[in-house]
């Protein structure tokens, strides 16, 4: 089914989003929890669709992150007032996964609590995280990811990319 609703363009740390309630997810795709694949036109525009993944906001709604493409294409900015088309993605299929980094491993297999809370990650949120893992260039950004990485899976409070971990989740 087609959501078609006004929205107010905000911002989330530097990333642009409009908020989709728990009520209208559910138009979308009834209970679902976890990342969705959607369509997403701004004022009918870009065509096609883009597509993107909703981000789970904790209350049944999503987070709809709008890539600078999509806005650029509405002529819509942060703080502007936009008519968004969303539907279920029904032709998304996962694309392939990146491998697990060897220093990951190895930091993984040195600490059995963080081990256990990554095998106990939703696969999504995996994925996520060994896509970013792929695109660290320098060393240094590898050593700090790692080190944040690692914290947060072993259980210490704290933010990683982009969200609050508590107890390595």
């Amino acid at each position: 089914m087609r959501l078609h609703f006004t929205g107010l363009i905000e911002i989330r740390g530097i990333n642009p989003y409009v908020l989709v309630s728990a009520a209208q997810a559910e138009e979308i795709r009834p209970g679902h929890r976890k990342p969705m694949p959607v369509l997403v036109q701004v004022d009918g525009q870009p065509e096609p669709a883009w597509r993107i993944n909703m981000m789970p906001t904790g209350d049944g709604g999503f987070y709809l992150y709008l890539h600078a493409s999509v806005r650029q294409a509405a002529g819509k900015d942060v703080g502007d007032t936009a008519t968004f088309d969303v539907w279920f993605d029904e032709e998304y299929e996962s694309g392939p996964a990146h491998p697990v980094p060897q220093w990951f491993a190895e930091a993984l297999d040195a600490n059995a609590v963080a081990k256990a809370n990554w095998e106990r990650l939703i696969p999504s949120r995996q994925k996520e995280i060994l896509r970013y893992f792929a695109g660290l260039k320098s060393f240094a950004a590898q050593s700090e990811n790692l080190r944040r990485a690692i914290e947060v899976l072993s259980g210490v409070p704290g933010r990683f990319m982009a969200r609050s971990w508590k107890d390595g989740q």
